[in-house]
């Protein structure tokens, strides 16, 4: 199995680090799948990246049938609306990853063409976009984590690795993905969602004690969630549920889409665990007070609220 052809739907945050990553070596065979007026944007003024511009290699969905590999690096919010576009790009050899927060988008895309093609994984890297510009450390960045979720190294891992060694792609090869995203999932939803509802920077996780709190109680109810559904994610030093070198005064992706008056992922991250709390008899105050708070706060920069 060989991971020539590699499609992206995305150009975020996510989407931004496996074109920096993997354009040297991909060349025109990196595709961006965009369309309309998007797609025309995108092919003119391409993409800057640290302070590099890259030209992009935009095709249609249907031109990009067929690839490869297809990362999949939307917002949770649109996954939905891409999956047409995910289902005509996927041939019966192609391998999705979508290395998005979260904890169900494998299983969203999978329903829709078919869970043989999905291979799980999730990012780790803290990002900021300025304008037409995405920046990230490289340095700090652990980047992509995947995995099977019976821990095998299989044909398409290896095949995986093989496209990304020698990039600027940092990869971890995962034993017990589901448990690490999990892991992931928890740190997203103790650390974003906070900080978005008092406006302040990672810093205050350590100089604020209140702000802790929140913090610790916000993940107290994702580990109770987790376990009742056969996944431990109580202890505290999984790379993947750590934050890396963070600068006191950043700025995770829930206030940064705040900040320029966007829609949050907060569906995606306390919904989904309210959603499945209630499925599954587990209490979750705190994060239902977070998700409504940060819903008010959507429809303040909507101006529904003043």
């Amino acid at each position: 199995m060989e991971l020539n052809k590699v499609a992206i739907i995305g150009a975020g945050a996510i989407g931004s680090y496996f074109i920096a990553g993997l354009s040297e070596k991909l060349g025109d065979n990196l595709w961006i799948v965009a369309e309309g007026e998007r797609a025309k944007r995108l092919a003119a003024n391409g993409i800057i990246i640290n302070e590099k511009r890259y030209t992009l290699n935009v095709k249609t969905a249907q031109e990009a049938a067929g690839a490869d590999l297809l990362i999949v690096a939307v917002k949770y919010g649109s996954l939905r609306e891409c999956l047409p576009s995910i289902e005509q790009i996927v041939a019966a050899h192609t391998l999705v990853i979508s290395p998005l927060n979260g904890v169900d988008s494998e299983s969203v895309i999978g329903e829709r063409i078919g869970m043989e093609h999905i291979l799980y994984s999730f990012m780790k890297i803290a990002s900021q976009r300025v304008g037409n510009e995405i920046k990230y450390n490289p340095a700090v960045t652990l980047g992509l984590f995947f995995g099977e979720t019976n821990g095998e190294r299989t044909p398409r891992i290896a095949a995986l690795e093989n496209l990304l060694i020698g990039t600027d792609v940092h990869f971890q090869i995962s034993k017990n993905i589901e448990q690490d995203i999990w892991y992931k999932y928890a740190l997203n939803i103790s650390k974003n969602i906070p900080q978005a509802i008092i406006n302040c920077g990672f810093g205050a996780y350590t100089d604020s004690t209140h702000l802790a709190y929140i913090s610790d109680r916000l993940r107290d109810e994702v580990v109770k969630v987790a376990e009742k559904k056969g996944i431990d994610i109580k202890g505290t030093d999984n790379p993947a549920g750590n934050n890396t070198a963070i600068a006191p005064d950043s700025r995770f992706s829930t206030l940064q889409d705040l900040d320029a008056k966007r829609p949050t992922e907060i569906d995606m991250f306390s919904g989904t665990l309210i959603r499945m709390g209630k499925e599954l008899g587990v209490e979750t105050p705190f994060n239902e007070f977070a998700y409504h708070a940060v819903k008010c706060l959507e429809e303040k920069n909507a101006g529904v609220i003043w």
